[in-house]
């Protein structure tokens, strides 16, 4: 589906051209002559990006601009203010407003598509939900109130240019002066990374900036990380190609100190907004994959896990172990001392059988007390080793509980080991219900203990 970009000009002859531009680039363009079409546009047509001329004759476009990035519906998407004047103070004012970026008119069509694409490529990798949007009633977390001091890396400049000192004292963040080597020698060793890198061109080595700029975005420890390129390798074609390489903002070499400071402290803003927006997806990831209470895995991560080793170890015609455990007369832990001490124990059962097996292993939590264990490349004589020893660990020690209480908690085992009776006894449903009514009788046959079946065949 092709990005929908609203357009905002009263004059018809710029908006036809503006049209013929984004179509021949595959966008649909939707036209709007005045600043109120603008904004009613944006509630019910949600464009993916705003093209707008700060030369209204209605409502001027900064007023524009301020509205748009206060209606929830339209605050997120990208806007290009473009101006006639070209003057510092509406350049100001206008990201000041809110502006992704301002060009002055004509753009250049290369630089201006280039934008384009950059601005979509953003905001289509932060499709992932707000917060606002998921929250609870009454259970969302607060908004976050307060960033912390930042660290802008200005990366291949004379630190005596009087753009530093100026941008210095118009920014709260602390600013760090580095050469290119030192930029790249940080990411081999590890050190801590920026959250903005300026790129500054001084116009003898261009080539060298856009290398440097593929070279951070393409690095695992600053992809994330907002890069601004500055001077004669942010105008022109060199922008172009710099917004493609992943550049998150270019300027040329006549840029202010001030207008430097709005733009980089929009590139802070967008880089942190973008960083908790991935942590919430992880943290999403996680919380499908892993049982709140014990941090194991759940069974719906379990199943896929145990689908793989099985294909591998019948492709390799080894064996793997599958272990049902269940902790005994749990129930009256809950009755007798109360869910919290339930919960407890369970939480220590979970730390130790980690403990006692093997990083490879896998270990997940099934059911309310019952837990799945799956070894890869074990035969029946390793199987039997780690259950014994898994019953004993449950078995030796009591749990002690918050309260000073101790209880002696044990654990039933029932094993079942694939690929010990031919291609047969790889198949999954029957090896995990071999193993479960190895369970069964471990149970019947007095609890604390374990039960074996040597195939699932």
């Amino acid at each position: 589906m092709s990005a929908r970009i609203l357009i905002v000009d009263d004059v018809a002859a710029n908006r036809i051209v503006q049209q013929a531009r984004l179509a021949a680039a595959f966008y649909d363009a939707i036209p709007a002559a005045e600043g109120a079409a603008c904004l009613d546009l944006a509630r019910e047509e949600r464009p993916d990006l705003v093209l707008l001329d700060l030369g209204l004759p209605d409502i001027s476009g900064l007023e524009v601009l301020r509205r748009l990035r206060r209606d929830p519906v339209s605050r997120d998407v990208p806007v290009i203010a473009l101006t006639a004047s070209g003057t510092a103070e509406e350049r100001l004012a206008a990201f000041a407003a809110g502006a992704d970026d301002v060009m002055d008119r004509p753009a250049n069509e290369r630089v201006m598509l280039a934008r384009l694409r950059n601005l979509l490529r953003v905001k289509a990798e932060s499709e992932f939900p707000a917060s606002e949007g998921l929250a609870i009633a009454g259970l969302a977390e607060a908004p976050v109130g307060f960033d912390p001091q930042g660290v802008i890396a200005v990366v291949g400049s004379d630190p005596a240019n009087p753009l530093w000192s100026g941008l210095g004292a118009q920014v709260r963040d602390r600013l760090v002066m580095m050469s290119r080597r030192e930029a790249l020698a940080d990411l081999a060793v590890g050190a801590a990374i920026p959250e903005v890198f300026i790129l500054h061109d001084d116009g003898r080595n261009p080539s060298g900036t856009l290398r440097l700029l593929s070279e951070l975005k393409s690095h695992q420890a600053t992809r994330h990380a907002a890069v601004c390129v500055v001077g004669p390798a942010g105008e022109g074609d060199e922008a172009a190609m710099a917004f493609d390489l992943g550049a998150d903002d270019a300027v040329g070499p006549g840029v202010t100190a001030e207008e430097l400071a709005l733009r980089t402290r929009g590139l802070l803003r967008r880089k942190r907004q973008s960083d908790r927006r991935r942590a919430r997806m992880q943290d999403g990831l996680r919380m499908a994959m892993r049982d709140p209470l014990t941090g194991l895995y759940n069974r719906r991560c379990a199943a896929p896990q145990l689908q793989a080793i099985a294909a591998r170890a019948r492709a390799e015609g080894s064996q793997f172990a599958v272990m049902v455990m269940d902790l005994d007369r749990f129930k009256q832990v809950n009755d007798q001392h109360g869910h919290a001490a339930g919960d407890q124990v369970l939480v220590e059962v979970a730390r130790r059988l980690t403990a006692n097996l093997r990083e490879t292993d896998v270990l997940a939590r099934i059911g309310g007390e019952e837990f799945l264990a799956i070894l890869p490349q074990s035969c029946m004589t390793v199987a039997r080793r780690v259950a014994e020893r898994l019953c004993q660990v449950m078995d030796d020690q009591p749990i002690r509980l918050h309260s000073g209480e101790e209880l002696r908690v044990t654990v039933s085992i029932g094993v079942a080991v694939a690929g010990m009776a031919g291609e047969d006894s790889y198949a999954i449903e029957g090896l995990v219900e071999q193993a479960d009514l190895a369970l069964l009788e471990s149970k019947g046959a007095g609890r604390n203990q374990v039960t074996y079946r040597r195939s699932a065949a």
